[in-house]
């Protein structure tokens, strides 16, 4: 049976139909997790497959970015609705000349690469048009119980999303897997059009949008709005090593192989998912201090890893970290729609898209010189104390600032 604050959901015809079709379209994204460095292997030219791979993974996210900033002018006005289902439809026809240029046998690393950025160039605005459909979906208590389904889908896709790619490769080739990815985002367009409940408020965005050129002076104006942007870049920074050094401290420190990487992760993961649907039950107590306290208790997760404790304890940690992480999507984002003008949500949530496109990669970038000089058991201890800091500066500047206020 589901908790009460989860049945309150479903009793709204609309989310019933959306959540569904939304949960198809991340298992598809997870699946692409797989095939997308997979078909970038098999396409490669002889001795450039790490090229090809690298440059294929940063198409497949990255130029969503660029799109965040470039369309943002004529997007904006758009109402959240047409937001995500443009976005879906883009991804739909652009992921699905991926096969069909492989079955034709076009499929030349350079067109490849082109087809992965072009799909993604929106990807910022949909994933603002999604949760801005949620707020304006439901009412503003139901929105942080609205969020942890939607974030726990996500995470649970990352868990079972390559698993069953992993199947499928088996019997077909990974073009087919993006193939299907492309049918899971068809699918979300097609329900999103369907959505006839949701109320509009694209006029009221077109003035918005007259007034300022860009959402960044809404955000200057708004000292809330840019701590929570800020908080949640840091965090997906701090988190980018993570994935460097977690990898080189099972090899160089505990002298393992995939198995242990993958129990790491899968703990990790299952933690997410856990955590991510407990944040419904959070939805009466403060979200700031909260959200606060996930950021702290993540970067404590990780500080036993520089104390050279055992394996088991390790993996204890890491998967209650997993869990601690898990509601803080969620939380972000119901701060966002519950502190953001209805008219600039959907501008707010695209630049906080474009922002974090930049953050963890940073910090990926940081993990292996960071490693190779600190070591990475020193690392994965570094990135907790720092995380543990920013939770503790943040908690300052928002106590004086409540003080002025």
């Amino acid at each position: 049976m589901l908790p009460p604050t989860y049945r309150q959901l479903f009793a709204h015809a609309e989310f019933r139909r959306f959540l569904p079709a939304l949960a198809v379209s991340n298992l598809g994204d997870g699946m692409s997790v797989v095939a997308v460095a997979w078909l970038a292997v098999a396409i490669a030219p002889p001795g450039q497959s790490g090229l090809v791979v690298g440059a294929a993974v940063a198409a497949y996210a990255l130029p969503g970015a660029a799109g965040a900033l470039i369309f943002g002018r004529w997007l904006r006005r758009l109402t959240p609705r047409r937001l995500l289902a443009t976005d879906s439809w883009v991804r739909m026809v652009l992921l699905g000349c991926v096969p069909c240029a492989w079955i034709a046998g076009v499929l030349h690393p350079v067109l490849y690469v082109g087809l992965l950025a072009g799909s993604s160039v929106l990807h910022a605005w949909g994933s603002a048009g999604k949760y801005s459909l949620i707020s304006q979906m439901l009412p503003p208590d139901q929105r942080l119980a609205a969020n942890a389904l939607i974030s726990s889908s996500a995470s649970a896709s990352v868990i079972v999303g390559p698993a069953v790619a992993g199947f499928l490769a088996v019997v077909v080739s990974p073009a087919w897997i993006i193939g299907l990815d492309a049918m899971s985002f068809a699918l979300l367009a097609v329900q999103v059009g369907r959505l006839s409940g949701v109320k509009a408020v694209a006029a009221a965005a077109s003035v918005g949008a007259r007034r300022s050129a860009t959402g960044l002076r809404l955000l200057r104006s708004q000292p809330e709005l840019l701590g929570i942007l800020a908080l949640t870049w840091l965090f997906n920074f701090l988190y980018g090593p993570v994935e460097v050094a977690l990898p080189l401290h099972v090899t160089d420190d505990l002298h393992s192989g995939a198995s242990l990487l993958g129990l790491y992760w899968t703990l990790f993961g299952v933690g997410a998912v856990l955590g991510g649907l407990a944040a419904g039950a959070l939805s009466k107590l403060p979200h700031w201090p909260v959200t606060l306290g996930i950021v702290a208790g993540w970067g404590l997760m990780l500080v036993p890893f520089g104390l050279g404790v055992s394996t088991g304890i390790s993996l204890v940690c890491f998967g209650l970290g997993g869990m601690i992480y898990g509601p803080f999507t969620a939380l972000s984002f119901t701060l966002l729609q519950n502190r953001t003008p209805e008219a600039w949500l959907t501008t707010v949530l695209a630049v906080r898209g474009a922002a974090l496109l930049t953050a963890s990669p940073v910090g990926t970038a940081l993990g292996g010189p960071l490693s190779a000089a600190m070591g990475p058991r020193q690392v994965l201890a570094a990135s907790g104390i720092a995380t543990i800091t920013v939770a503790v500066v943040a908690t300052a500047v928002r106590a004086w600032g409540n003080r002025r206020g």
